[in-house]
């Protein structure tokens, strides 16, 4: 076998004064930027991407500081999703969920050091994933076309609907938004211009940045003004730094459940993040059942996802490396990147450039190891923003979303949309509508339009495309049954009959 062969001689690049040096920076930045709300890892890795090339480093070297940029910022989105509910990152959103939560009740420092630990164990199943299945789990990517990238985008609607369970109805029409708000913009098919009101700002459709700083953080402030007469809402305990063994036995098996789910998730191209970790969170939710505080402050919501998006980050060098289809935004920059370096990468570069491959492989190792040795020491430093009053948090939170929206176009039209969006978002949680559904939605709309555009024109608009490949019929079924399931599962519970209580 010559996996293991080639595995050393990835080591011997990756460990390399150089290499390791750049590893290790590159850690250190994608943590701080995946903290940063909105900038995300496509930010952080398109901003160093030049410089390393303008630094003349070696492609392995570059490609190493890239790839430790990328992970660091899984890792990093989940701090501010933690701390002031505020994702870092699309990926990072259903960390908010519990993680938030759990920083209320004054475990701030328990969520960080369990979600550190499950993205460390996720990149490294799905690093391992990397070296031992990378060539079949390629091919079997290839088996998905436009007809199942849109069943697997229905699925994960299906999946949305269980957010939450107890207001099904709310999430849907969430997810009802982000869909609508995904459509606006040029139609990339027939070039014409949807939903812009003759503005020139919004030709390019709804940035994400936007949004999500509008629907998360600028609600949050508000939320966070309302309750500045009264110390309700306000977190003032951080409690203890890191989780204890019961905690790390409580989550171990969510943990691995969702790593291998998302590396299975990253390797398909353009799935990404966002769809494991609400896939896994969706799963996890059911798996619990009426025993689970989903949404209020469990420890698996916070768990599942990280190991899931950091599992994805991973997966999605696969089909990168493999075949040279970007698995995911980050990975397309980091294409880019080879690209300058006049590198092209497909299944040759495994024989012309193994020194490369193999030392990025070897390099993801040594950068989660980094990340967690990083990440467990610094949950107290994190946790001091929770010690912040509301006086210093809002205005540093309105300063950093105002810096990020603004970076994107360099337009005050941007934050006035933001505001728009703030205001709206405020709105829609006072209501009890989940925000986490609405972003989803306008992630994937895109994607879902374009692959059932696509899939459509391959056979002049018949419909039975959709359903004929085996895949697509799997998919189809799962989506029904998370739809069909749940309500039955409570109609009888609802019918069974209470047992008497035993007489005295």
């Amino acid at each position: 076998m010559d996996t293991l062969p080639a595995l050393l001689t990835g080591f011997a690049v990756a460990l390399s004064a150089l290499n390791l040096g750049v590893a290790a920076l590159g850690a250190f930045i994608g943590t701080i930027v995946g903290m940063l709300p909105g900038l995300g890892p496509i930010n952080g890795v398109a901003i160093l991407m030049p410089l390393a090339f303008a630094l003349k480093m070696p492609p392995e070297t570059a490609l190493i500081l890239l790839a430790a940029v990328y992970v660091g910022c899984e890792y990093g989105g989940r701090i501010s999703s933690i701390l002031i509910n505020v994702p870092g990152d699309a990926g990072a959103i259903m960390t908010t969920l519990d993680g938030y939560p759990m920083a209320r009740k004054g475990l701030g420092g328990v969520a960080l050091s369990i979600s550190a630990w499950s993205s460390f164990v996720g990149s490294f199943i799905a690093t391992i994933g990397i070296v031992l299945l990378a060539p079949l789990l390629a091919r079997w990517a290839l088996a998905f076309g436009p007809a199942e990238y849109f069943a697997l985008m229905c699925f994960a609607f299906a999946c949305i609907t269980g957010l939450m369970g107890e207001a099904p109805v709310k999430a849907a029409l969430a997810a009802v938004i982000g869909l609508s708000l995904s459509t606006v913009g040029l139609d990339s098919n027939s070039g014409v211009y949807r939903f812009t009101g003759s503005s020139v700002h919004l030709s390019d459709g709804l940035q994400f940045i936007v949004i999500v700083i509008g629907v998360f953080s600028i609600s949050e402030v508000l939320l966070m003004l309302e309750q500045h007469h009264s110390s309700e809402g306000m977190i003032k305990e951080t409690g203890r730094m890191l989780f204890n063994w019961a905690e790390l036995k409580f989550t171990w098996w969510s943990t691995l459940r969702s790593s291998v789910v998302g590396f299975v998730v990253g390797v398909l191209p353009g799935a990404g993040a966002t769809i494991a970790s609400a896939m896994t969170y969706t799963m996890e939710k059911r798996m619990a059942g009426a025993s689970g505080t989903f949404g209020s402050g469990d420890v698996r919501g916070v768990a599942a996802p990280e190991a899931a998006n950091n599992a994805s980050a991973a997966g999605s060098f696969v089909p990168m490396l493999t075949l040279g289809v970007p698995g995911s935004g980050t990975t397309a920059v980091m294409v880019g990147a080879l690209s300058l370096y006049n590198i092209t990468p497909g299944p040759a570069l495994f024989t012309q450039q193994p020194a490369l491959v193999w030392g990025l492989i070897a390099s993801l190792f040594i950068a989660n190891v980094i990340l967690l040795v990083i990440n467990i020491p610094l949950v107290g430093v994190f946790t001091k923003v929770l010690q912040l009053p509301n006086w210093i948090l809002v205005p540093g939170i309105l300063s950093v979303s105002a810096v990020g929206v603004y970076a994107v176009h360099a337009t005050t039209f941007d934050l006035m949309l933001m505001a728009v969006f703030g205001i709206g978002g405020y709105l829609l949680r006072k209501q009890g509508v989940p925000m986490a559904p609405l972003i989803l939605g306008f992630v994937l709309g895109d994607l879902m339009e374009q692959n059932l555009r696509r899939a459509l024109s391959i056979t002049n608009g018949e419909v039975g495309i959709l359903f004929e490949s085996p895949i697509s019929k799997g998919l189809w079924i799962l989506a029904a049954a998370m739809v069909m399931v749940p309500p039955l599962l409570r109609l009888i519970a609802r019918r069974r009959p209470v047992a008497p209580a035993a007489a005295h």
